[in-house]
């Protein structure tokens, strides 16, 4: 039997790299053809995001980089903007 969860059930997790980097909070998803796109995750006090982005509010995670989804989110570090790469992975909210 598939167990199955709503999507608002993942709003509001904290988001860990891979490497165990608090990196933010799942602020909503982003649906494309009724499949998931990508999380909109928001930068935090004391996240990576928040001190990385500086101002900016958060970023869009593409779902392929989501590894896991249970008591907290967990991507890859690939998904991290780096502070010295312009081609940064996530897009700019």
């Amino acid at each position: 039997m598939i167990k199955t969860h709503k999507i608002t059930d993942i709003y509001n997790k904290m988001v860990y790299t891979d490497s165990g980097e608090y990196f933010g909070d799942v602020e909503e998803s982003v649906l494309t053809s009724n499949k998931v796109f990508g999380w909109r995750v928001r930068a935090t006090k004391n996240s990576y995001l928040s001190k990385t982005l500086g101002g900016a509010k958060g970023v869009v995670v593409p779902h392929q980089f989501v590894k896991s989804i249970g008591d907290v989110v967990i991507i890859k570090r690939e998904a991290m903007p780096s502070e010295y790469d312009d081609s940064a992975k996530e897009e700019p909210l």
